[in-house]
Order: C-alpha cells, then sequence, then structure tokens
C-alpha cells in the first residue's frame, strides 16, 4: 500500500513538473528548433537580454507587480486587522466577499474591470493594470494577514494598553512586528501573481503599456522561439523562490 501511495504521488508530481523540467533543460539546448540535444549552450539568454522589447515588457511588469504588491499589503493588512480587532456590522459579509473574490474565476473579474473602466472613462493602459492588479491581489493579502492575526495571544494587546500604550502604539509595536512574516509573505504572493497574470492583464490593459506574459503569450502564437524557453525559465525561477519564500514566512511560529 505504502509503494501504491508513492507511485500515485510520484506519478502526479511528475506530470505536474516534467514539461517544467523539459522546457528548463532546452533553455539551455543550443538547437534553434529544439528537437536533438546539442550540448550545453547559454546562447539564448544571452538573446534574450539583448531583446529591447522584451527588457521593456519585463520591466513594466516588474513595475506594476512591485506597485500592485506593496498597495494590497497596505490596504489588505490594514483591513486584516480591522476585521480582527473590532466588531460591526456587516463583519461577516466583507469577510465572505473576501473569499468569494478568491474564488471568482479570471474572466469574470476581468470582464468586470473593463466594464468598470469603461464606465468610469478610464483610459486602458498602466493605471487600469494597476488598479486591476491591486485589486486581484488584495484578497489574498488581507486572508494571509488576517490568519496570522487570528493565531495572536489578544492579550499582548490589552497588556501593552495597559502600559500605556496608545492605540497607534500597540499597532506600531506589537501587531506589525508579530505580523510582519505574514505580511512579508502577502507582498511574495501578490508580486507572483501580478507577475504572471494573463487573462486580467489582457482585458485591461492598453497597446501602449505592454507587460511580460501577454508579450510571450503573442510570441507562442507566431510559433515557440527559444527565447521563449529562457525567459519562461527565469519566471519560473522568480515564482518558486518568491512562493517558497512565502511559505517558509507563514511557516514561522510568532516569537
Amino acid at each position: 500500500m505504502a509503494r501504491l501511495k508513492t507511485a500515485y504521488l510520484a506519478l502526479v508530481f511528475g506530470f505536474l513538473y516534467l514539461p517544467m523540467a523539459v522546457l528548463i533543460l532546452y533553455s539551455f539546448n543550443p538547437s534553434k528548433y529544439g528537437v536533438h540535444w546539442e550540448g550545453f549552450s547559454l546562447a539564448w539568454y544571452r538573446s534574450l537580454a539583448s531583446d529591447e522589447t522584451l527588457l521593456e515588457a519585463a520591466g513594466n511588469s516588474l513595475l506594476v507587480a512591485c506597485l500592485s504588491a506593496s498597495l494590497a499589503c497596505v490596504v489588505g493588512t490594514l483591513g486584516a486587522i480591522g476585521l480582527h480587532r473590532y466588531r460591526f456590522r456587516g463583519r461577516g459579509v466583507l469577510q465572505g466577499l473576501l473569499f468569494v473574490t478568491l474564488m471568482s474565476p479570471d474572466i469574470v473579474m476581468a470582464v468586470s474591470l473593463l466594464v468598470l473602466f469603461i464606465v468610469l472613462h478610464i483610459k486602458l493602459g498602466f493605471w487600469s493594470l494597476l488598479l486591476s492588479h491591486t485589486t486581484f491581489c488584495l484578497p489574498f493579502v488581507t486572508v494571509i494577514v488576517l490568519s496570522r492575526l487570528q493565531g495572536f495571544d489578544r492579550y499582548l494587546i490589552e497588556a501593552a494598553q495597559d502600559l500605556g500604550a496608545a492605540e497607534w502604539q500597540a499597532l506600531a509595536w506589537v501587531v506589525l512586528p508579530l505580523a510582519a512574516p505574514a505580511i512579508v509573505a502577502g507582498w511574495m504572493l501578490g508580486f507572483t501573481l501580478s507577475l504572471d497574470d494573463v487573462v486580467v492583464s489582457f482585458f485591461v490593459t492598453g497597446p501602449e503599456f505592454e507587460v511580460l506574459p501577454l508579450k510571450i503569450y503573442s510570441m507562442v502564437r507566431m510559433g515557440v522561439k527559444p527565447e521563449v524557453n529562457a525567459l519562461a525559465t527565469l519566471l519560473f525561477a522568480v515564482s518558486l523562490t518568491l512562493v517558497g519564500g512565502a511559505q517558509w514566512l507563514l511557516g514561522r511560529k510568532p516569537r
């Protein structure tokens, strides 16, 4: 039975990660068509580094990912603290809406945001993309920070206030330091979600501001180039590092 479980897990993980392993392997293959292995080479990474359009799209993606993750962290952390500390009418509804947003299909959110921008006469481009990415990153950050706060001893804040700390001092010296791992983990997850997003970005960005996932999508539609393998490998490495860091931070127990 144990061997059967091991074989099943190996089959599942092989199905998930074998295509990625092949992609990473062939990103170092100097063959233009990637059919035959011709040795180890960094030629496609050097070619990628000299492609100005790809580098510009990568810079745009990094800018949007950093800003949207940071905005989502600020708003999401304050929202999580409010949901955790205060009892008010509609609190349960707000928490439920967070999970509804998490479970909503990307296509539904994308079309909804597009309609909203059209109604508000917001030009599609950098600002519409930034607002959209902040919107779908916000629930993830809020849920992560809220779950961390719910594991705290609430008497720590009361003890700080008994010792003369004001509300903002208890927040700055007690709550935020204890919640810091979850806040950083939320930022990492938000950055990864924004960097990899295709569906929402396709609907809410304009032709003047191109991001990396859409650039890769347009390149693949014209035929897979070896540079795409190298670019996808770098994106996978960044995403894996950030998600792994987020999981490590979430696994740490508050001191």
